[in-house]
């Protein structure tokens, strides 16, 4: 019996407690740095398969890892548990139908996520076991993906430095290879301080701080034209000052996430923002605070390593739909805008949207190409901060429906069905078999690691978020 099918085996024999564990976190739907139950769900079901579990790691609550064995290599596997707010909706329905409106839900496959790395996690210790290897297995809990980038801190901390090589996975659309590139970011609130009056009796002893926020978006808006194409600014109001039209507003406050391929490209067009808002405060006579919330790093791709985990992904196979789940698949396509079927056709490749272009699902495995590693993924991701320190590489498996955008209530709805499910455990084989490969053949881990300093050029890693800020635990 190969090593893939072992693992096969181990993952199936025990899919039902991972289902149980999966679908307990869509349950609690908890966001970020406030996964507790859900973090310690999975460091129960760690400790119960004979991991030892260090808690609150890198000053965050949530954050945990969960170690096997001894020695080296040390591998990583990723775990996430983060839902995000508004996003509540029913399981397994093919319309709009909140659990609670205004409340969280999964709306990015977290608790998939991190169900599928802890399958991935248990059965690489057991085949570890059973053939007598040296190294060590950890699971990594992080917390605050969503707008808290827990793994930068984590990397501040040191929490990776002593790890070979990282592996994740992330639930998706298709069955493949996720992209190499993703953007860097800072996430950064200006709040704006002026002082209250009537805005009718005594419009001119009042300065108003909305005033100010509202200027430094138009200044931000101009800024636009005059920065690298691939550069995003996008921004909330997240304080108005209040609701009443007739006062002259004394605070307000704006939530800026700056992105670009690289982070010192972040940081030039922050600085930019950063003077746009002190200008705005000075043109309105309001102060302004200007506090750091995140960032994260861009991500380092590594085709030595992507490469042995398309290897792995064939090896493995897709799941087998039944005809119930090819019909909800089906109904819950057809929630979809044409546009959003047609931009996932647009972005494959050709032979790909070929195979495709008439299902609901995928059931293929896209195929490999060294190109994928530079190709943009457009998001941002703390996996980059991971990716620096260490070789790195990560999946995508088919747990929604082809042409769903995430944050969706269509994400939500598929999180705790069984073709999630199926998309789950298929990357809990995959990171499974990678790991075991890699762990194996020292000298592929070795082409691994100079891959990596060749892409960093000498570069070394510094943590975009200051050493003076804290995480935002206690702030949404």
């Amino acid at each position: 019996m190969t090593d893939i099918q072992k693992i096969i085996d181990i993952i199936e024999e025990k899919r039902d407690h991972f289902i149980q564990v999966s679908d307990q976190i869509w349950d609690f739907a908890e966001i970020r740095f406030q996964e507790a139950r859900s973090a310690e769900l999975i460091c129960q079901t760690l400790e119960a398969e004979g991991f030892s579990v260090e808690k609150g790691i890198a000053d965050l609550p949530t954050a945990f890892v969960g170690s096997f064995g001894t020695g080296s290599p040390v591998v990583a596997i990723l775990g996430e548990y983060d839902a995000l707010s508004g996003l509540s909706q029913k399981s397994g329905t093919t319309f709009h139908e909140p659990i609670e409106t205004g409340g969280n839900g999964h709306g990015c496959g977290h608790n998939l996520l991190g169900t599928g790395a802890l399958a991935a996690a248990i059965a690489l210790k057991e085949m570890m076991e059973q053939q007598g290897l040296q190294g060590t297995v950890r699971y990594y809990g992080c917390p605050a993906e969503e707008g808290g980038s827990g793994k930068t801190f984590m990397a501040r901390a040191g929490c990776f430095d002593d790890v070979d090589f990282a592996l994740c996975w992330h639930p998706w659309t298709t069955n493949t290879i996720l992209p190499g590139n993703s953007l860097a970011n800072y996430q950064v609130y200006f709040k704006f301080k002026g002082k209250s009056a009537h805005a009718a009796v005594q419009p001119h002893l009042g300065r108003s701080a909305l005033d100010a926020v509202e200027l430094m978006n138009v200044g931000v808006n101009y800024l636009r034209e005059h920065i690298i194409s691939d550069a995003r600014i996008h921004y909330a109001i997240t304080n108005t000052g209040g609701f009443s039209p007739n006062v002259v507003q004394a605070e307000a406050e704006v939530l800026y996430l700056i992105r670009a391929p690289k982070t010192d490209q972040v940081k030039e067009i922050y600085e930019r923002v950063c003077k746009i808002a002190r200008g705005a405060a000075l043109m309105t006579e309001t102060e302004v605070e200007i506090v750091f919330d995140k960032a994260c790093s861009n991500l380092v791709p590594n085709k030595t390593l992507s490469a042995k985990m398309a290897e792995v992904m064939n090896q493995v196979g897709v799941p087998v739909y039944n005809e119930e789940e090819l019909l909800f698949a089906k109904q819950l396509h057809a929630t979809l805008s044409e546009a959003d079927r047609k931009n996932e056709l647009n972005n494959l490749p050709k032979e790909v949207a070929e195979a495709l272009k008439n299902k609901a699902i995928s059931d293929i495995n896209n195929p490999y190409s060294d190109d994928l590693a530079d190709k943009p993924l457009g998001g941002s991701t703390d996996v980059g901060d991971v990716s620096w320190l260490v070789p790195t590489a990560q999946i995508g498996t088919a747990c929604w429906v082809l042409g769903t955008p995430a944050h969706t209530w269509q994400v939500v709805t598929i999180g705790a069905t069984s073709i999630a499910h199926k998309g789950m455990l298929q990357a809990g084989k995959v990171l499974a078999g990678t790991a075991l490969e890699v762990i194996k053949n020292p000298e592929l881990l070795e082409k691994c690691k100079l891959e990596l300093k060749e892409r960093l050029g000498g570069d070394v890693y510094q943590c975009p978020i200051p050493k003076e800020v804290v995480p935002a635990c206690n702030r949404i």
